[in-house]
């Protein structure tokens, strides 16, 4: 038990860093709608290519995210009926969960999704649109994305056996941490502060 709870913090570790770094593309996905609003307005130029890449990057954060977004026990559950229950009750409930619903709905998508990526990387299937992008980067994000989700399930699956066991602390209790958005905020306010340094040491050099 001792080895599957380090591969469940493994696994944790991975689906943070994920998280940490794929909120970037909401900000991407942001920015080049903002530019692309603005350069249509201004000089009536535009690509499908622009709009595509906007619902590309999307799809990828969703995608990418569930398994993160889980980690934080963020999706969304109706504790309704479950809040009733013992904490051991509930816990066995999610046992439940994670190996009859979870786990075959990820194996699914990835039964059927990476052959749906693999057939549009070998032909190199291109948008319908004109203008529009290559197809297989977002069609890869459907395997990848539940690949991470399912590993997650497997971790969360761990953790709760472990309590069951004795063996750890609650893993529903949600810890005070920095979400991924606070981070991002953070990351930019510091990057802004840098920036203004630089800028600062520039004007007194000169």
């Amino acid at each position: 038990m001792q080895a599957l709870l380090k591969l469940s913090r493994g696994i944790d570790w991975l689906n943070t860093q994920v998280g940490k770094y794929v909120v970037w593309l909401i900000l991407a996905s942001t920015v080049i709608s903002g530019v692309n609003a603005i350069v249509r307005k201004a000089f009536n130029i535009s690509s499908n290519g622009f709009l595509e890449i906007q619902w590309y990057l999307f799809a990828a954060s969703f995608l990418l995210a569930a398994g993160y977004t889980l980690l934080q026990g963020e999706h969304v559950k109706v504790d309704v009926i479950s809040s009733r229950f013992s904490k051991r009750t509930q816990i066995w409930i999610d046992v439940f969960g994670y190996i009859v619903f979870l786990t075959p709905m990820c194996l699914a998508v990835l039964w059927y999704g990476i052959p749906f990526f693999t057939r549009a990387l070998a032909s190199g299937e291109m948008s319908n649109n004109a203008g529009g992008l290559i197809r297989w980067p977002v069609y890869l994000m459907m395997p990848l994305g539940f690949a991470l989700l399912w590993l997650q399930g497997i971790s969360e699956l761990i953790k709760r056996l472990g309590f069951l066991q004795g063996l750890i602390e609650d893993p529903t209790v949600k810890k005070i941490e920095k979400t991924a958005e606070e981070e991002l905020a953070e990351s930019i306010r510091n990057l802004a502060e840098a920036a203004k340094g630089n800028g600062k040491n520039k004007a007194e050099a000169h």
